[in-house]
């Protein structure tokens, strides 16, 4: 470029498919504007290199999200289909058969909702219905249909507990998203909480909301917590990981934040799990 020496290419990786993975520069010039412009071309090229390694870290999460998406809708399919073979051939057990190809379905039903949801998020496609609502009216009767499920499954060892405010708690947000949003952690309580009680708290706190959620429940492992609010964050042998990953999306959407931790253990405490999350008090 200037006449002179300014330019030294090395071959660092031979066994790479891209020239920007390959060479290595060492620019020698006295000339400002040639050391700017090998700068710039290098870092192109370096910027080439990060922007694939993202792509296939980007592909490779993909492949594994509908891997293990498919893996897990099979079960429930074949449930169903197993379960609706066996209502042909053993009638005398058709309420029984009838209620399992339901939960199934309901399973299924969830899942596909879940993969669409975080679809939504990923694409940046998840839309807000905002409006008024009494939240307090809606963790009650979130309540009383988690209450009704533990009935129907037997499960007396659990109690729900709802710490209700003085005054009833008014939000503004999308009231479907914040239902799923509980549903989500409360349904998540109850999957590692076997006996003991999950109790849950909405109050006002300065310009925020705040909900949480604690149970006396196995708490959440040491593996998974650094990951927790990530995709296929379990360890559970049930669902698929999304839950959490979709309820703090939610959450964030509306300009609030979603944490957790796992409660002391002492004569008072019997361990187990909080998870909470804030929202605005009103859309400014």
């Amino acid at each position: 470029m200037d006449n002179e020496k300014a330019l030294r290419v090395e071959l660092r990786e031979p066994d790479t498919e891209k020239i920007s993975e390959a060479i290595g520069f060492s620019v020698y010039s006295n000339r400002k504007n040639t050391v700017d412009f090998f700068k710039f071309v290098y870092e192109l090229l370096w910027n080439e290199r990060a922007l694939n390694e993202e792509l296939k870290r980007s592909d490779k999460m993909q492949k594994d999200f509908i891997n293990i998406a498919s893996h897990e809708m099979k079960t429930p399919t074949q449930a169903i289909l197993g379960y609706s073979y066996l209502l042909k051939s053993h009638p005398e057990k058709r309420e029984e058969m009838i209620q399992a190809i339901q939960r199934n379905a309901i399973r299924l039903q969830k899942l596909t909702s879940d993969i669409l949801d975080v679809t939504r998020i990923e694409s940046q496609t998840l839309n807000l219905n905002r409006e008024k609502f009494n939240l307090t009216d809606l963790i009650l009767s979130i309540i009383e249909d988690y209450r009704n499920r533990i009935e129907n499954y037997g499960n007396s060892n659990v109690k729900l507990l709802y710490n209700r405010p003085k005054e009833d708690v008014i939000a503004e947000a999308d009231k479907g998203r914040i239902s799923q949003v509980i549903s989500n952690l409360l349904s998540n309580a109850l999957k590692f909480t076997r006996e003991g009680i999950i109790s849950i708290t909405s109050e006002k706190k300065d310009s925020q909301i705040v909900v949480s959620i604690k149970d006396t429940g196995t708490g959440i492992h040491p593996e998974i917590m650094p990951r927790l609010f990530s995709k296929f964050a379990t360890k559970s042998q049930s669902g698929i990981g999304l839950g959490l990953f979709i309820s703090k999306s939610i959450v964030e959407a509306h300009g609030g934040k979603m944490w957790a931790s796992n409660n002391d253990t002492n004569q008072e405490n019997r361990g187990g799990a909080l998870f909470a999350f804030n929202l605005p008090l009103s859309i400014q």
